[in-house]
């Protein structure tokens, strides 16, 4: 084989997959799967994760379902724990898990700007130290948070969920920098609107999903594929010298 040739294989890898039971998360424990990695499944429900493991072990690969209810650090502790204890290490950890109650700024309450920040800001930080610690010891490793175009562009009625994920795009940048000289690379992936179980009751509506369309210059709402693609690409060898991106996978809505 040519030597300039990249290597997207995630063969012999471990990855960590939060809210990985549905939508994005599900996609991106298949994808990972698919491109050659084993896979932990962060999941709330461990039982209900049953096809899902199913479906992985199917592909030949090594699956563990850990319970997992972020921000809660002690699960985040155990999950981590588990994976460690089954596999040896974490390669690549993949933050999914995000909430958005979404509602004029003028009327949000105080519940639901806690949630947002708890679960979005402090569950991915808490979920990201947790696992950079161990990379920074093995010297090596890939993080990869799903944040949003929401985190780059305004969204009328979104400016909580707007200020969590711009928060994980700065922090992202903040620990590239901190741990690039432990070969840990630290990047996002920011969608679009990607047809999910989530965003099907907005989606379905016509005046939504017109008005929706008319920011996106492509002309189409996202897949969980078009998703999976970067992160399997960031999480690869052939993204070693990226870290600190926020790789935009909006249809060009960001530009427009």
């Amino acid at each position: 084989m040519q030597k300039n040739v990249p290597d997207f294989s995630l063969v012999g890898k471990v990855t960590l997959v939060t809210g990985a039971s549905r939508g994005i998360g599900r996609a991106c424990a298949l994808a990972c799967a698919a491109a050659g990695s084993d896979i932990v499944l962060g999941v709330r429900d461990v039982a209900a994760s049953a096809g899902l493991v199913a479906e992985l072990e199917g592909a030949g690969r090594k699956v563990l379902p850990v319970k997992l209810d972020i921000p809660n650090k002690a699960h985040i502790a155990q999950a981590v724990d588990a994976a460690l204890a089954a596999f040896g290490r974490i390669d690549v950890l993949i933050n999914n898990v995000g909430v958005a109650p979404g509602n004029l700024a003028e009327l949000v309450e105080e519940k639901d700007l806690d949630e947002i920040l708890d679960v979005n800001i402090k569950g991915t930080f808490l979920m990201t130290q947790a696992v950079g610690r161990h990379m920074i010891k093995r010297n090596g490793g890939r993080i990869i948070s799903i944040s949003s175009q929401a985190g780059t562009v305004a969204l009328r009625g979104e400016a909580i969920y707007c200020m969590s994920k711009a928060a994980i795009n700065h922090l992202t940048r903040c620990l590239a920098a901190e741990w690039a000289r432990y070969d840990v690379t630290v990047n996002t992936v920011s969608p679009t609107f990607i047809h999910t179980d989530g965003t099907e009751p907005f989606l379905s509506d016509a005046d939504n999903r017109k008005a929706t369309l008319a920011h996106i210059p492509l002309g189409r709402i996202g897949e969980t594929d078009d998703v999976v693609g970067a992160v399997v690409f960031l999480a690869s060898p052939a993204a070693s010298l990226i870290t600190g991106a926020n790789l935009l996978v909006d249809g060009g809505w960001s530009v427009a």
